[in-house]
This record gives structure tokens, sequence and C-alpha cells, in this order.
């Protein structure tokens, strides 16, 4: 079930709503509880119920692990012991679903074995339930925990707005909000903001993502060979599709979340206006470069040994950053990419270089979207394709330069990458220019959140948006979002 599908919009989230603040009026905490967490894992199961057991033994093992971890009774074995052994089950619980098959293959052209493929399918939102236990484990190790039952905790775990593609929250976070007593009741503001919200994030994803979706498609996946304009047009539509494509989520996610009077924290933050690759991932996911950071660059040192150790457990983290988005070599080059411009960052800074404020833009927002080039292809071969376009490597326009100035059509249709989208080539540039300003210069979500007041104006702004994205719903074919696939 979709966010952006009218299941989920006119049946699955009123009802959720409407039931689970009747059972609060009626002072069944524990019932109301339990039927949020009954509907998030109906929510979850909308998918493919196969998953479900997967979900349920996972959230057991883990919740018995840290309360186990949170007892200071004496023990057989030690907490560190126990840790271990929670980190590595969920770690082989995700390798198994996630990477077998990529090993297999690896093992298969490195040997000249032929051993069979398993063809697993991936269970949903398995790297984000495993990440947030796995945080749950090493806080409830360190004593940051208090213990819970198992009610709170499958709450915490299952929450549907953050369940399928994040943020990663921690229990600190969640946990107190579910027990706030003001936050049993109906919160009219909440509503408003939280519609209002949500109603950004269903544009950002149906009209705006998907639209781009369909350029990105054709780059990547049907044309052959791209010239410059054509490799441009694809890497920097993708570019502009991740963009709106996770904001619209994080949007949906914290305007759904609003509506039960719980904050989710900030995980989208305009990161196209970075000016440099830290300040990047400072905005972009910024739950799971918390988790990066928290779970395993500072675990391993972080930048506390020596130049040389931060700069190999820069490239590390990312590395397996990458390698954690998907199985795949291709992610992990993308990893790779970001560490090494991380370790040049720090190396830049250290020798007290500086750039122009534009400048720093400019290279910072290129470098990404080459990057993602790396993150978008399928094969390793599709990525070497569009970026020897983008260097200009298989000829710079797809026509006569003299016949397009003229505006012959013959020159314009053999622009083929737009042909099944427009019979203009230009308004693939013109859409990018326009989302490039919009993402520069516009308010993002969490200042709009800070700044809202529930206003005729905000509401016919917000009758619009879903109106526009109502239509759309109508005449294109539903995408899932991108990170879904993560």
């Amino acid at each position: 079930m979709l966010f952006s599908s009218f299941e989920f919009i006119f049946l699955f989230l009123p009802f959720t709503f409407f039931v689970y603040f009747y059972l609060n009026k009626k002072k069944l905490v524990i019932a109301s509880k339990g039927f949020l967490v009954f509907a998030s894992l109906f929510f979850y199961s909308w998918w493919n119920v196969a998953y479900l057991p997967i979900i349920l033994s996972s959230m057991l093992f883990n919740y018995v692990l840290g309360n186990s971890l949170v007892k200071e009774k004496k023990k057989a074995v030690s907490n560190k012991i126990l840790l271990i052994i929670g980190i590595t089950v969920n770690l082989s619980l995700l390798a198994y679903f996630k990477y077998v098959d990529f090993f297999l293959e690896n093992f298969n052209l490195m040997t000249s074995s032929q051993v069979e493929l398993l063809n697993l399918a991936l269970p949903l939102a398995i790297s984000f339930f495993t990440f947030q236990q796995i945080a749950y484990l090493v806080d409830s190790y360190r004593a940051e925990t208090k213990e819970y039952d198992f009610l709170n905790y499958a709450l915490f775990v299952t929450f549907f707005p953050q369940l399928i593609a994040g943020p990663i929250v921690h229990h600190k976070e969640m946990m107190p909000q579910f027990g706030r007593l003001k936050n049993k009741y109906i919160n009219y503001r909440n509503i408003a903001l939280g519609l209002f919200i949500f109603s950004i994030g269903l544009f950002k994803k149906i009209v705006i993502a998907d639209s781009f979706a369909v350029f990105v498609n054709n780059g990547f996946d049907k044309a052959e060979v791209l010239t410059m304009i054509e490799a441009w047009g694809a890497s920097l539509s993708y570019t502009f599709q991740l963009y709106f494509d996770f904001s619209g989520y994080v949007d949906m996610a914290i305007g759904a979340a609003l509506l039960f009077n719980i904050r989710l924290p900030i995980n989208f933050n305009s990161p196209y206006k970075a000016k440099d690759i830290q300040d990047f991932w400072r905005r972009w996911h910024i739950t799971l470069s918390r988790f990066l950071r928290d779970y395993i660059y500072i675990p391993l040192g972080g930048n506390r040994k020596g130049s040389f150790r931060t700069y190999n457990n820069l490239m590390i983290t990312f590395l397996l950053g990458g390698l954690w988005h998907g199985a795949g070599w291709t992610f992990i080059f993308w990893g790779f990419l970001h560490g090494a411009a991380l370790s040049i960052h720090r190396v830049w800074q250290s020798l007290g270089f500086k750039l122009y404020t534009w400048l720093a833009w400019f290279i910072t927002f290129n470098f990404v979207n080459i990057a993602w080039v790396f993150f978008r292809a399928k094969e390793w071969d599709d990525a070497i394709k569009v970026l020897k376009g983008m260097f200009g490597l298989s000829g710079f326009v797809p026509f006569n330069v003299n016949e397009f100035l003229a505006l012959n059509p013959h020159a314009i249709k053999a622009i083929s990458l737009f042909d099944s989208v427009t019979k203009s080539d230009l308004i693939i540039y013109l859409v990018i220019c326009i989302g490039t300003l919009f993402i520069i210069h516009r308010k993002n979500s969490i200042e709009m959140i800070q700044e809202f007041n529930p206003t005729l104006r905000n509401l016919l702004f917000m009758v619009v948006l879903f109106l526009v994205s109502f239509l759309f719903m109508n005449s294109i074919k539903l995408t899932e979002f991108l990170y879904f696939d993560f």
C-alpha cells in the first residue's frame, strides 16, 4: 500500500486515525496501542503477507535480547557477548535476504563455479528495521534504554509512517511520545499541519518525481547510446527524481505521523543547497548519516587516532553505507566516491583553502549528480554509457545544429530520449531549471512546518496540491518510492 495510493489516503489512514482516537477517548490506552500495532502490521503485510513472520521474529528476538541487556542481575553470558550475538543475528538475517545472491554471483565469477542463485525476494523495509533494532541493542548495552513492554517496543518498530523507508528512529525519540498523555487526544493543529505537509509530499512524488522518472528510464534503461545533451538530461533527471521522491516520502511520513501527534525526526533538509560534501551528508538522509556516524564511524575510532585512521574510517563507513543501499558493485563504488570526497574535503579544510560560495556549491552539486549515475545504474555498463555521454565521448547532440536552430521537426524528433515524452527537446531542461531554482531558493518542508499557521491561504494551497495530485494519480501508473528498494 503506497502512501500515494487511494487505498491509503481514503481508507487506511482515516480508518486507523478514527479507531485509534476513539479507543483513546474511551480510556482504552492498551487497546489503542495494540490497534496501532495491528494496523501497522496490516499496512506492512499489504505488500506481501509472507514478510510478516520475518519482522515479527526479528522484533521478538531483539526485544528479548534488549531487555536482557538492560537487566542488572548476573547473567551466564556477558552483555558484550549478548550484544555481539544480537548484531550478528540481525546482520545475518539482512545478509541472507539481501546479499547472498550478490556473494554467490561474485564467487561464481572468481572461481568459474556454477553455484545456483537463491533468487530470494527482499523483504520490505528489512534494511531499515534491522538498523533501527541494532541501534536499540547498542543503546541497551550502553544503558541508555529502559525496560519496555513488548507492545511499546512493537509500536516503536512498526509505526507505519516510518516503517517502510525510515527515518531510522531512536527509542528515545519515539517511546516517550507514545506514552505522553496529551498525545492521546485529537490535536486539530497537528491535523491541519499533517495534512498540509502530506499534500506537499504527495505533489512532490506524483507530479514531479514520477514525471522525471520517464526521462530517467529512457536514458538509463532503454537508450543504447547517449549524446552529451541526452546523458546530462538523464542524469539530472535522476538527481531531481530521487530528490523529490525521497523528500516526498519524508514529507508524507511526517504528515501521517502528525495526525497521531507523533513528530518524526528530521530526515531531509535541502541537501542540494550544500556547499561541500560534508554539508550534503548533514542534510541528506540525516538519520542514516547519524547511524553510520554513531554506530560505525565513531566505534572504528572516528577522527581520534590520527589522519590516516580517520580517512580509513571514513572510507569503511561509506563503503558499508553504499552496500547498505544495495547488493551491487555500483552501490559500493558510489559509497567509495563519497568516502573519497569526504577525505579530500577534510584535507582541503586542514590546508585552510577556501572557495567562492557559488563555486563550492557548483562543484558539490555536480559531484553528487555524477555519483548518482552509479547509484541509479542497474549494471556497470549502464553507468559507463551515461558517463561517456556526459563527457562528450558519444557525440554532443543527436541532430544537425543548423536544422535544429531552424526548428526542423525532423531534427527535433531525432532526440530519441525525449520521443515518448514530448515533441519538444527543450522541456526537460526547462523542468530541470525550474527544479533547480525551486530546491535552492524555496523554503523546504522543515521551514514550512516551523512557520505554519492554519490560514485560509494554506488551506487553499493544500487543496490545490491534493487536487492536482489526484488528477495525476488517475492518469499515470503509480510507482513505489525509490528507497523501498533499499
